[in-house]
Parts: C-alpha cells; structure tokens; sequence
C-alpha cells in the first residue's frame, strides 16, 4: 500500500480483521493498534523524501499459534529504531524532548523487536507472545 498517513486507517482495519480471524485477545488487539499506528505513521511521514512510496505489513502466527509475528517493509532512508535512544520517562513532560515516545512503546509493549536493511529495504520485526 502507499506510504501515505491516509491509508493507515485501511491498513490498521485489514489487520485487526486478521487478529480477529485467528482469534487474537481484545487486549493484545489493543496493544498491537498503537504499535501499528505508531510504525505505520513512522514509515508513512519519514521513510520517504521526495516522493512516496510503498510499505508493506506481513503478518503471521508462529510459535504453534502463540505469537504473532508482524514484519513492516519499506524501501524509504536507512533509519534503524532499534538505534534510538530511549527517552528518560523519569523526567516531566516539561523536561523531555519531544518525540520518541512512541518507539520506546513498541520496543516496550512487544516481546521481541529487531531491525535490518536488506539491500535497499528497512524491515522491522515485531512479536507478541499470547
């Protein structure tokens, strides 16, 4: 699909059919929609400059049916999540830079998050145990 935030929405309603089709819980649902929201606007808003361009979601059940696996593509500028530093939660609001907070919930809420570049293509892996 077009890395455009306008398809997001689509994107996010295909998958959560997916989680109900292999009857993912509500509250893993819920989990795995603020990530989605969160990586898709990433990719859709920064991995293309000049013109846009496509992102792809795979997801799959492994584990015997305990994890889903979800696996995000784009061919946009190298950038590596796993490479960012975590915000220090510790300060206020006030204090904290903005951004990032939503990289530091994915890396939080799911139970295993890698990256790699692949040629030309930024892939992010992400699980979660049921």
């Amino acid at each position: 699909m077009a890395a455009k935030v306008e398809n997001i929405e689509d994107m996010t309603d295909e998958l959560n059919a997916w989680f109900e089709e292999n009857s993912i819980p509500m509250k893993i649902t819920l989990q795995l929609d603020v990530v989605l929201d969160e990586i898709l606007t990433n990719i859709a808003s920064y991995a293309y400059k000049d013109s846009p361009g496509d992102m792809t979601v795979r997801a799959e059940m492994t584990n015997g049916g305990k994890t889903v696996r979800m696996e995000f593509y784009d061919k946009g500028i190298y950038f590596d999540p796993m490479k960012k530093e975590d915000p220090d939660i510790t300060l206020s609001a006030e204090e904290r830079k903005i951004g990032g907070l939503g990289i530091f919930i994915v890396k939080k809420t799911m139970d295993h998050v890698s990256y790699e570049r692949k040629e030309d293509t930024n892939i992010l892996v992400i699980e979660k145990n049921l």
